[in-house]
């Protein structure tokens, strides 16, 4: 398939030879073709709660954060089981777009609609207090420029991580093609850097937002920007993953699907949302109608489906609704489909939710439409 990307850079922030000597793979190159990820139940014993935390904090200013983020992993338990079978982190951030996308007038991005660093920051501060010896960013970004303007290439120096981005094989000799399991919604296998089944535990850190299509995107639809786009094109000049949302009415039914699909790959071990300051009606500037909103929110929980529910709770809105409800109103509700599948619950009944009460933090959004 003929790569689209408007921009073909390479990242440089670590050469092959060091990246695979500090994952302790061999230089030979590494090939799964065809497989489905070893993930352990971790978070609890399956008769328990899942418990999802709730953080205050009305600025970005650094002390605050670190101490919130720090309050939000007390809340769950730690880190401890997160760790539990190995010290090799990678953190999925949202950086979605691209530098070319305008944004809006006189709010930065990360004040917006992208993932902020300073809360991946704090992640990775106590994670490398909890011991983690190699710690990644990852996304497949659009330019590489993106890790510079976004401040996330100085932070991840100040934390020892590296930054990695999905949309090439490298510092790998091939891409691998991790599998679902059984019954896939739509895709039976999807293109990943190898990164992505070499770390021992996988951390989605997204935005708290509304989306056009999928309702709400949280930590789950995060995992979208695992695969390069070029990969997922309906045709040569798409600039996103216009094969995951087909064409006409195909999105109602693809987006949620693909999403299930992309969280039975690659499983979520910890999920953070930064909800301090987004936005609502959308989720990027490519949506017209969409506007900054501060919450000054923080979510954390150990299981995506649970963690999602709670965020999409805070918003205003049912978890448990569907297509054409409120805030489902393009597509069916990923997160029943997500229960439906065994993944987790998004009944608020079933959830623990401790640290803020729920109740007096919830902040209507307006729906995407």
């Amino acid at each position: 398939m003929k790569p689209c990307m408007h921009n073909q850079h390479r990242p440089t922030t670590i050469s092959r030879r060091e990246f695979l000597k500090a994952m302790g793979v061999a230089t030979a190159g590494l090939t799964l073709a065809g497989c489905q990820f070893k993930v352990p139940e971790i978070g609890g014993a399956s008769d328990q709660k899942p418990a999802v935390a709730i953080a205050k904090a009305d600025s970005y200013e650094r002390k605050l954060i670190r101490r919130q983020v720090e309050r939000l992993l007390d809340k769950i338990g730690g880190l401890k089981d997160v760790l539990a079978h190995g010290n090799r982190v990678a953190i999925k951030t949202n950086l979605t777009g691209g530098i070319k996308q305008k944004p809006l007038p006189g709010i930065p991005e990360i004040e917006s609609y992208l993932t902020h660093p300073e809360v991946v920051r704090a992640l990775g501060e106590l994670l490398r207090d909890a011991g983690v010896k190699d710690l990644f960013i990852v996304e497949a970004v659009y330019e590489k420029e993106s890790w510079t303007q976004y401040g996330y290439e100085d932070m991840a120096k100040s934390i020892g991580a590296t930054l990695v981005d999905l949309n090439y094989e490298e510092p790998y000799k091939d891409f691998i093609t991790p599998s679902p399991g059984d019954k896939p919604f739509f895709y039976d296998k999807f293109i990943f850097n190898p990164i992505l089944s070499e770390v021992d535990a996988f951390v989605s850190v997204s935005k708290m937002k509304c989306h056009n299509t999928a309702g709400v995107t949280h930590t789950m639809k995060n995992l979208f920007g695992l695969v390069p786009y070029r990969f997922y094109t309906m045709n040569p000049e798409d600039t996103y993953r216009s094969g995951f949302h087909g064409e006409g009415e195909a999105a109602k039914e693809r987006v949620p699907g693909i999403i299930i699909d992309l969280n039975r790959t690659r499983p979520i071990h910890l999920s953070l949302i930064d909800g301090v300051m987004t936005t609502e009606a959308g989720e990027g500037p490519w949506v017209k109608a969409m506007a900054q909103i501060k919450p000054g929110l923080m979510f954390a929980g150990k299981n995506p489906v649970a963690t999602d529910a709670v965020a999409t709770a805070a918003m205003g809105y049912d978890p448990t609704a569907d297509f054409p409800n409120e805030p489902f109103v393009h597509a069916v509700n990923h997160l029943n489909l997500a229960a439906q599948a065994g993944l987790g619950t998004n009944r608020l009944e079933e959830i623990k939710v401790v640290g803020e009460p729920l109740e007096e933090v919830t902040v209507r959004f307006k729906t995407s439409y």
